[in-house]
């Protein structure tokens, strides 16, 4: 449960707003963080292994932490942004910050996850880039007594919803002769973590860095790379119960290694690393950014 943004329940559609015409169909620039050209004022260096300008990129779970983070990062970096999530005021709110497409869409919904690429495509033109970042927690059920609907709705948006995006993606993706996914999983999805029970949250999440293996090696003759990076703990909506109290923050504090606390600009960096042509031989593999504590 540690870095997943919101992208659950909710109205069950995949709406383009703005697709062809208007706001979200033309940011060719990085508009809406300061970058003009790409590099957001770095060296010629930074702009050559960083710089995305006018990729198409698609990031789920953007209506709040850590999808607001990646989706301003890779607009300031020249990439033209879908933005996917249920609410669609604030994703209006930061399409019109970066210059991109909001989409709204309930991902545990597998029906409507289907309509996002098409919408993406009609507004912004074919994807090269996509973040699976939308995630949630339905229970907090022991697993012992963890509700079958509840295990049902976790997978479902964690881990199937992203494999049908990377689906529709595909085409596109080998059609352009490049393309990079970017899955947001979960140290939770690589060691338990006592007191918090989670066993559906930690299985779809240690189930999105197998599709990663996997996909990696059957799509890299398409020059398709497939990562995952996998946070440790952050403040956001879905763990705002753990920074409730002094005493849980102290937990985490004493068995973090590192002396800060983590925050999503700690795994926007990564991001960027894996979308741009930084990374462009790494796939496959599962990228933990957690200030050490799987290290321990």
């Amino acid at each position: 449960m540690t870095s997943a943004p919101e992208g659950s329940a909710g109205t069950g559609s995949a709406t383009g707003t703005g697709a062809g015409s208007g706001a979200g169909t033309g940011a060719g620039s990085g508009a809406g963080t300061g970058a003009g050209s790409g590099a957001a004022g770095g060296t010629d260096a930074a702009a050559r292994v960083f710089g995305l300008d006018g990729r198409v990129a698609i990031v789920t779970g953007a209506s709040s932490g850590l999808g607001v983070a990646v989706a301003r990062a890779l607009a300031s970096f020249g990439a033209r942004v879908a933005v996917v999530a249920r609410r669609l005021d604030k994703l209006t709110e930061l399409a019109k910050e970066i210059d991109g497409l909001p989409v709204a869409c309930d991902l545990s919904d597998l029906a409507a996850v289907r309509r996002v690429v098409p919408a993406v495509v009609e507004g912004l033109g074919a994807p090269e880039i996509l973040v699976n970042g939308a995630g949630s927690m339905f229970t907090y059920e022991r697993a012992e007594s963890e509700p079958v609907e509840d295990s049902r709705r976790t997978i479902d948006l964690n881990l199937l919803a992203p494999f049908l995006l990377s689906q529709d993606v595909f085409p596109h993706m080998v059609a352009a002769g490049r393309g990079t996914i970017i899955n947001v999983s979960s140290i939770s999805g690589k060691v338990g973590i006592p007191g918090i029970p989670q066993a559906s949250y930690a299985a779809s999440k240690a189930g999105l860095s197998g599709l990663t293996s996997e996909l990696a090696v059957q799509w890299a003759r398409h020059s398709i790379r497939v990562n995952t990076v996998a946070p440790g703990f952050f403040r956001s909506e879905i763990t705002g119960p753990l920074y409730s109290s002094e005493r849980s923050i102290e937990y985490l504090r004493r068995n973090t290694p590192l002396p800060k606390e983590g925050t999503a600009e700690d795994i926007v960096g990564a991001v960027l690393w894996l979308a741009g042509d930084a990374g462009s031989y790494v796939t496959g593999q599962t990228i933990v950014v957690d200030g050490g504590w799987t290290a321990r």
